[in-house]
């Protein structure tokens, strides 16, 4: 991959996604998060992906962390990015096959239709704040008006 492509170290966010314990992807657009916990455990529990809120502070991701995953310990870390372009940009990156395949490694072939619906989750989500923006609902202002 080359860097100059997406405006982003690739290698380390390829690093990141092979080593992280537990990461968070932020998105340009979205306020939505992309949470990997990769962590699994002896009671069968195993790795897990979700589109979380965005959090407040640190302590509260650590708190939300132990309210969706309440027999993990807390991480010592959690590692986060910023994708600075669109979720389609970020499909096309394969970033999404490699998470895919490091939590399908870790917790079985359920797992992959985990991360694609948590991928249009947020591509739904994307698409929805755009049109929000185009129309100037609440938080935007439009560059025009309608006659």
């Amino acid at each position: 991959m080359d860097d100059t492509d997406y405006g982003i170290d690739m290698n380390e966010v390829e690093r990141v996604i092979n080593t992280a314990d537990v990461l968070i992807i932020r998105f340009a657009i979205v306020d939505k998060r992309l949470l990997i916990d990769a962590r699994t455990n002896e009671k069968g529990d195993g790795p897990f992906i979700a589109v979380v809120p965005k959090a407040s502070s640190v302590e509260e991701r650590f708190k939300e962390l132990k309210k969706l995953r309440p027999r993990f310990p807390l991480p010592e870390k959690i590692m986060s990015f910023t994708w600075p372009r669109h979720i389609d940009t970020f499909r096309g990156s394969g970033l999404p096959e490699r998470i895919e395949a490091r939590l399908v490694q870790l917790g079985g072939e359920a797992m992959a239709a985990n991360v694609r619906d948590a991928i249009s989750a947020l591509a739904a989500e994307e698409k929805s704040e755009v049109l929000s923006a185009i129309r100037g609902d609440e938080r935007y202002q439009t560059i025009w008006q309608r006659q």
